[in-house]
């Protein structure tokens, strides 16, 4: 522990640390009743009301503002927190408080939701706790309702997926899931939803693909979304669309991961995943028929740090073949600038899968994608070459990655410290770099994404450096011809579409 941790983490300190936010004189015996509440979720359902500057509890006397410390949970975490052993935080459970139902009123339209509850060995338990272990959180499944704004066909009760799940459906629940478990599989299904014709897989990690593949048959899919990066891979969350088989089940099983999910398990396949004492093996049948999904939208609900709201439609992807996209063009005062090359099948395929695993990613994005799997993901930068820099950093790191673990089972970090002190080592971690260089980190072929217009022509121009020969972005730029005239006089000439929809997500 650091000294400065061990300095703070004194008995008595804890002791304060807890005195203090529980407050003086009579608020501290109120406490005492609340605490039941965190320890014993079982006991009853709270429902808050606020109105003059008190908390009520329906059925009981009314506090005053003091009694919303117990219910924040800080106190149980600020001796946690200091403790000796600070891992014990990520091992509680946090007891919500939420309602067990929320009415939402959209004019004439009325959606409910009903929180969900699971009974985890004789104990009712929701979401184990919220982004981080001091945060209470709980999921609510759309029960009644169908929103009928703007004259669209809307996603109805009955059509959920995460939200749906049930305690049968935890085929093993190991630590039961925390709210990021099951964010990372629902955006793991926002992009399976977009790859329903053969099976396919993706690994999330903090909301976001690690890598994602598709192929003619789920063992592979899953091998193919591992190597894109096994090192993010680590503690993720695989989600596939296909009935696990055994192959992939003791892949899997092999490797260390938080969640696996799917529609259906092969008989025997949940008890060599079981193996596994940690792993939340999750059937959800829904996964099977995301199509459901396609064209329409949900209500998308952002919360402001003011307490605000912001609604918004959903994303939904209008690129769903390869004849939705759009021939590149752009125009300056000279006229109309025309892409040279069109892509052919094979990058055409490969563009219709980045641009549905693009709808995952956090912006700014790109993607580098090849032969139905991702290469190098480019996440959340804040410019676009920044982007396509980023992506292909990752793209050396990892690809000298697999061959420093593929012939020494060495990671690259461990073959990069042991070469400090080993003339052997170091040369053998020449010979990776080396032939990572040669093969530039597996981009030369590789088609690329974009979820935004390039403003400028420098990022494209850094992906055709790296041997990208097909790109597909929104266009829309006042330099689009910029764009174009790059694609026409890289040698030899690269293709680009555009998608007419930008593919944003914050």
């Amino acid at each position: 522990m650091p000294s400065i941790l061990r300095r703070r983490a004194t008995a008595g300190g804890i002791r304060r640390k807890r005195a203090q936010a529980n407050g003086p004189g009579p608020v501290q015996k109120r406490s005492v009743k609340a605490s039941r509440i965190r320890r014993e979720p079982r006991e009853f359902t709270v429902s808050l009301s606020y109105s003059g500057g008190k908390w009520k509890l329906p059925g009981r006397r009314e506090y005053d503002r003091e009694i919303s410390r117990s219910f924040s949970l800080q106190p149980q975490f600020a001796g946690a927190a200091m403790s000796d052993d600070l891992k014990d935080m990520y091992r509680r459970i946090v007891a919500d408080g939420f309602p067990d139902t929320l009415t939402l009123t959209l004019g004439d339209t009325v959606l409910t939701y009903a929180k969900r509850v699971w009974n985890m060995g004789g104990e009712v338990r929701g979401l184990r706790y919220g982004e981080n272990p001091d945060q209470p959180a709980a999921l609510y499944e759309l029960r009644e309702g169908r929103n009928t704004l703007a004259d669209r066909t809307w996603r109805a009760p009955g059509q959920g997926v995460v939200s749906a799940l049930t305690e049968g459906q935890m085929l093993q629940a190991g630590k039961h899931p925390g709210k990021t478990n099951l964010t990372d599989v629902d955006n793991a299904a926002n992009i399976l939803q977009y790859l329903t014709g053969r099976p396919a897989a993706a690994i999330m990690k903090h909301n976001n693909p690690c890598g994602a593949a598709w192929a003619d048959n789920l063992p592979d899919a899953v091998d193919r979304a591992f190597w894109c990066d096994r090192i993010a891979a680590f503690g993720g969350a695989v989600v596939v669309n296909r009935p696990v088989d055994k192959a992939t089940a003791e892949f899997l099983a092999s490797q260390y991961f938080e969640v696996v999910a799917a529609p259906a398990y092969e008989e025997g396949v949940a008890d060599i995943l079981k193996s596994r004492k940690n792993l939340r093996v999750l059937l959800l049948p829904g996964l099977g028929r995301l199509e459901e999904w396609c064209g329409t939208p949900f209500l998308d609900i952002k919360s402001l740090t003011d307490g605000g709201l912001v609604l918004q439609q959903s994303f939904v992807n209008r690129i769903r073949s390869v004849d939705d996209f759009i021939p590149a063009t752009g125009t300056d005062k000279d006229g109309a600038t025309a892409v040279a090359r069109k892509p052919d099948r094979r990058e055409l395929d490969d563009l219709l899968f980045a641009w549905a695993v693009e709808a995952g990613v956090t912006s700014n994005s790109v993607i580098f994608a090849r032969d139905g799997a991702t290469v190098a993901i480019g996440t959340g930068e804040q410019d676009r070459v920044g982007c396509v820099e980023l992506a292909i950093h990752k793209a050396y790191t990892k690809y000298a990655d697999v061959l420093a673990f593929r012939r020494h089972k060495l990671s690259l970090y461990e073959l990069q410290q042991k070469a400090l002190t080993d003339a052997e080592a170091a040369a053998q971690l020449d010979a990776v770099n080396a032939d990572t260089r040669a093969a530039r980190g597996g981009l030369p072929g590789s088609v690329l994404v974009s979820d935004g217009f390039f403003p400028f022509r420098d990022g494209v121009d850094t992906a055709i450096a790296q041997g990208v020969s097909a790109i597909a972005q929104p266009g829309g730029s006042i330099r689009d011809y910029e764009v174009v005239q790059a694609c026409n006089e890289a040698a030899p000439q690269v293709a680009m579409v555009f998608t007419g929809q930008r593919s944003f997500k914050h």
